[in-house]
């Protein structure tokens, strides 16, 4: 939506929301520079700039990019209220960084910063690298919960919580069981449905309970698909039988079958 739009002017409302550079920083070096790609790492929205900088965000639980079309300003603040960071484009639109509870951050990076920044994350879930025999293998080097450590971001990147939950309720998988206990045919399963739950997830743009909107400020709709998410006291979708919910396994909800995932 916004690949080859020149910014016009910045305007920071939020300066909490601000890492690396302040306010007059980005201001300075993001003004009259033209966006050439739009990206993600792990769960990192990185913005390339022609002038080789980039503006990485980390949405953290409610933050996201919105676009308003061209119009009066206080349209656009009425229909983004959460508006803490604003690119205006030369087009008229304006490219707007929302957080409703400032959780989420927004930094400029040279490449090098970026590279730091990245060095340590995993692999990547939906790339040709995350195969099988490596997710096994990141199993078997740990003790931990076999959600917290497909949620481990040193490890595979970009699964939380909620698709956590449903990529170990479609592979038959116990979420508190010891990742190094997961046998190579169980690795082989939850690697396939770790791919196809985000893959489910992306087509149906999202998971919105209350805050998530997309970049057009629509809602998604995966949680209409949820097997297990948020769907604690309710009958599994396999076997009828109640689901169960924790926060025991990593401090985050968790619900789980305890009939059909062992």
């Amino acid at each position: 939506e916004v690949s080859g739009s020149t910014i016009k002017a910045v305007e920071v409302t939020k300066r909490d929301v601000l890492r690396v550079v302040g306010a007059t920083a980005l201001k300075r070096r993001t003004t009259g520079v033209t966006i050439t790609k739009c990206w993600r790492r792990a769960k990192l929205v990185v913005i390339d700039l022609f002038s080789g900088d980039r503006i990485v965000a980390s949405l953290r639980f409610t933050g996201g990019f919105q676009i308003t079309p061209a119009g009066p300003s206080t349209k656009h603040e009425a229909r983004v209220p959460y508006s803490c960071v604003r690119w205006g484009l030369k087009d008229g639109r304006t490219l707007h960084y929302i957080e409703v509870r400032r959780l989420g951050t927004v930094s400029l990076m040279t490449p090098r910063q970026f590279e730091r920044y990245v060095a340590k994350l995993g692999v990547e879930p939906l790339e040709r690298e995350f195969t099988p025999d490596r997710l096994y293998s990141l199993l078997q080097r740990s003790r931990q919960a076999v959600k917290k450590r497909i949620m481990d971001q040193t490890a595979v990147v970009g699964v939380g919580n909620i698709y956590a939950n449903e990529a170990l309720w479609r592979s038959r998988v116990d979420p508190s069981r010891a990742s190094n206990r997961v046998s190579r045919e169980e690795a082989t399963r939850l690697h396939g449905d770790i791919v196809t739950v985000l893959r489910d997830a992306l087509d149906s743009r999202g998971t919105s309970f209350r805050d998530y909107r997309d970049a057009l400020g629509e809602r998604g709709d995966f949680s209409l698909k949820l097997d297990a998410y948020g769907r604690e006291d309710e009958p599994c979708h396999r076997c009828g039988k109640k689901l169960i919910g924790t926060h025991a396994i990593d401090g985050r909800a968790t619900v789980l079958c305890a009939h059909c995932q062992r």
